[in-house]
């Protein structure tokens, strides 16, 4: 008897799943929930970054002065949008004007014919990433003077406002009075760090150089600002939970929500 109405009952669930299932869509019918429709959507205003470095003309490779010669070697980023690329194309001939002055008939007099030093000038645009209304870029370069010990070299992250069409510095996307909690902060997530190449919290400073990272908002400082230079350029990184209340919500990105458990 016990046996016969487990039978029953379980004819009867079957039935309702069944019939549940039935009456659900098929599989491969759409489902009008408006996930298709907002993914359909799109912000005509931000336009999606397309770039690729090209080398530049120079009236010559080698440009010599009294001084000696240095050798020159730019590459900009041609992109889709037109006002990015005259930004850059700026920067670089107001950075080395020499470089693109055409090349003079007359001998170079050296100051030193018998030792005639030979420098190194690199300098390359890239496209880095694009969130949004925001995309970066960097500016690297490489400068060798002749008879120096070592080059210089440098990277420089442009991050740009594409909506506003301007480049964004650090005061244009903290909160105002900002600055000093973000300054903590910073300490506080790189203390190990800091500590060990004996940098007191009251010594650091913000950089302006920065960028959007994995993990954090990433600030960049040049050569021998923190460290030697057999360290490199150094960065320090502020995770996007603590920069979140300190940053412009407009400039941030959309960040993840983890329940509390």
């Amino acid at each position: 008897m016990l046996g016969s109405q487990y039978k029953v009952l379980g004819l009867v669930t079957a039935m309702i799943l069944v019939g549940g299932i039935s009456g659900c869509k098929p599989v491969n019918e759409p489902v009008n929930d408006g996930s298709s429709k907002k993914a359909e959507v799109t912000d005509s205003t931000t336009p999606v970054i397309i770039s690729k470095v090209v080398p530049m003309e120079l009236p010559s490779a080698e440009v010599c002065l009294p001084e000696g010669c240095t050798q020159y070697s730019i590459q900009n980023v041609d992109t889709n949008i037109d006002w990015i690329n005259d930004y850059f194309l700026d920067r670089i001939h107001k950075a080395d004007p020499i470089a693109f002055e055409p090349k003079s008939a007359e001998k170079v007099v050296f100051n030193d014919p018998e030792n005639v030093g030979l420098s190194q000038s690199t300098t390359t645009v890239r496209f880095i990433s694009q969130f949004g209304n925001i995309a970066t870029f960097t500016i690297d370069s490489y400068i060798y003077n002749a008879g120096a010990a070592h080059g210089m070299y440098h990277t420089e992250y442009v991050n740009f406002d594409l909506k506003n069409k301007k480049r964004l510095s650090l005061e244009d996307i903290v909160l105002k009075d900002a600055q000093p909690k973000i300054l903590n902060a910073l300490y506080d997530s790189n203390s190990i760090w800091l500590e060990n190449h004996v940098i007191e919290r009251a010594k650091l400073q913000l950089s302006d150089n920065f960028y959007y990272g994995v993990n954090g908002i990433v600030f960049v400082y040049p050569l021998y600002e923190l460290a030697s230079y057999a360290e490199g350029m150094s960065e320090l990184t502020l995770p996007y939970r603590s920069a979140k209340a300190l940053f412009k919500p407009e400039f941030m990105p959309s960040l993840p929500k983890y329940v509390n458990l």
